[in-house]
């Protein structure tokens, strides 16, 4: 059997690698058009900056490997042009032909290009092969730049700003044209995302886009004029489907390859898998574009098993992520409150705030986490943003998620607890905690959008009240309100708030088990308040200064 394999990046170079682990007898070659095979892409922006500091590392496997090892054939520098499904073969450089009984395609994605004037100016570059961080290095090192200026803030573009930010000498300014980075969470996990990113002096512009480079200076919708030595271009990619197009198979509706469970095209014997095809949300069920490693490597396993004759599915993507924010963790899973507004689906969320491990044990650090989830119980999304076990957390749920359980199922999860590592009851049961809590009606959440319109009540202490509170708050110690509650009207909203939300949780059952139909608990209390609070204040100065 011969099978050619168009790509050798994740998907590519798992699919053949799955391959001859399972059939050692077939003829497997890669079909690679640049010199680069298997490199760990999604480190090239700590290579940028010396943090990875050698080539040799940057390299998954290597052309001698697969061949010495694997017995699997590369041809480097090998652009294949034209696809012949009839006959069955490839045109490599627009002369060589070559036969194959299955196809692979896993060409990837390419850096998306607006069409803005100055975008070809020799001080732009993209990060997505090595080459690219080769070219970036070297003017670095070459030019002595002075102002560095990134445009995108997904992953790729927060990651290269903070590598800029950490070279002695460099101004980084990161631009983003929405209203916040990290399009796969929502605002408020943002806020703590962009309050660490200004805390490190790197200058975050938001609401803005670029309208036009000239070569000393980027020009912003705005009118704002920012000068730059350096500008990395990371505002998305776009699935490569040119081959597919020209040999007719089906696209999917969003750009990219249309395939099957199987990864299988419109043509039975042509596979596709990576950042080029189309897959299905697991929360959804639409067809959407997920470009992330480790969706890449599991098509490419998928495709190899089908392709030797086992069958493999692949499940949907959930879309879990995790970004280094300079000493923050961010991580996420599934859909954000954002996307499920945008879909119609309703849903229940919550804050809640967990210590890394048992908060007596020295170093424990707080992290946030935002649920997302319905009136069944189905968990929809998560993300947190913290310092400490961040990822481990998200990793859970994830995995809660792909295997259909509910929030309920959460509180019985029993993850591995000593002092230095977590707490007796682990931020993933107090999620699932907090969320039953809701669904039975047991508490009512609030919001930061709910404290204008209400009646704000601060239950701690009243020291802790005097040193800091909610403007237009009243204090009245939890204790206390067993006696005070006549003292509140039953028909007005009212929001009690604490530091975190667990003790304005209990105040409220005091109230609603004295008839208070219309009292809620502020959902990750004064500490998320004054997170979002600082945030606003950052944007509203840029508004200001613009």
């Amino acid at each position: 059997m011969k099978v050619l394999i168009i790509g050798g990046g994740a998907c590519g170079a798992s699919a053949a690698a799955r391959l001859r682990r399972l059939d050692d007898s077939a003829q497997i070659t890669i079909l690679e058009k640049t010199q680069e095979i298997s490199i760990a892409n999604c480190g090239l922006p700590y290579y940028c900056s010396d943090v990875i500091d050698s080539e040799e590392k940057m390299h998954v496997s290597s052309v001698q490997k697969f061949k010495n090892l694997l017995n699997v054939d590369i041809k480097m520098g090998s652009e294949v042009t034209n696809i012949d499904r009839k006959l069955k073969t490839v045109t490599i450089n627009g002369t060589d032909t070559i036969p194959y009984d299955k196809l692979v395609l896993a060409p990837g994605a390419s850096p998306f290009i607006p069409q803005i004037e100055g975008i070809n100016n020799p001080k732009v570059f993209t990060v997505r092969m090595l080459q690219d961080a080769e070219k970036i290095k070297a003017r670095i090192k070459n030019t002595g730049i002075k102002n560095a200026v990134v445009i995108g803030g997904g992953f790729i573009g927060i990651e290269m700003a903070e590598n800029f930010a950490q070279i002695e000498g460099i101004k980084t300014t990161l631009i983003e044209q929405a209203s916040h980075i990290l399009p796969p969470v929502d605002k408020e996990t943002a806020a703590l995302a962009q309050n660490e990113i200004r805390k490190h002096k790197v200058e975050l512009v938001l609401s803005d886009g670029v309208k036009q480079l000239t070569n000393d200076e980027i020009i912003l919708n705005s009118g704002r004029k920012i000068p730059y030595d350096i500008a990395i271009l990371s505002i998305g990619v776009k699935p490569e489907t040119t081959l597919a197009k020209s040999c007719g198979l089906e696209i999917g509706k969003t750009g990219g390859i249309k395939v099957n469970e199987y990864m299988q095209t419109s043509d039975p014997d042509i596979y596709a898998g990576g950042d080029s095809v189309e897959v299905q949300d697991f929360v959804t069920n639409d067809s959407v574009l997920i470009p992330l490693a480790g969706p890449a490597n599991r098509q490419g396993r998928i495709i190899a098993d089908n392709i030797a004759g086992y069958k493999s599915v692949y499940k949907k993507t959930i879309g879990s992520a995790v970004v280094k924010v300079f000493d923050l963790t961010i991580a996420c899973a599934g859909n954000s409150e954002e996307m499920l507004i945008k879909k119609n689906i309703p849903y229940w969320k919550t804050f809640t705030y967990g210590f890394s491990h048992a908060n007596y044990y020295p170093g424990a650090t707080r992290t946030m986490y935002k649920l997302l989830f319905n009136n069944e119980g189905d968990i929809l999304g998560i993300q947190a943003a913290g310092y400490e076990g961040v990822e481990k957390r998200v990793d859970v749920i994830a995995v809660s998620m792909r295997n259909g359980l509910k929030v309920w199922d959460l509180i019985d999860s029993e993850l591995c607890y000593a002092p230095p590592y977590s707490s007796a009851k682990d931020p993933v049961n107090i999620l699932g905690m907090h969320a039953d809590n809701i669904l039975k009606g047991f508490v009512k959440p609030a919001y930061f959008e709910d404290i204008k319109d209400s009646i704000l009540i601060d239950i701690r202490s009243q020291a802790e009240f005097e040193n800091e509170t909610i403007d237009g708050a009243i204090n009245i110690f939890t204790p206390e309100l067993r006696t005070k509650y006549t003292e509140l009207p039953k028909d007005k909203k009212i929001v009690l708030f604490c530091n975190t939300g667990f003790q304005s949780y209990v105040a409220s059952r005091i109230l609603i088990q004295r008839g208070f139909n219309n009292v809620y608990s502020l959902t990750g209390g004064i500490t998320l308040y004054k997170e979002l609070v600082k945030n606003e204040k950052a944007l509203h100065s840029q508004t200001a200064n613009v």
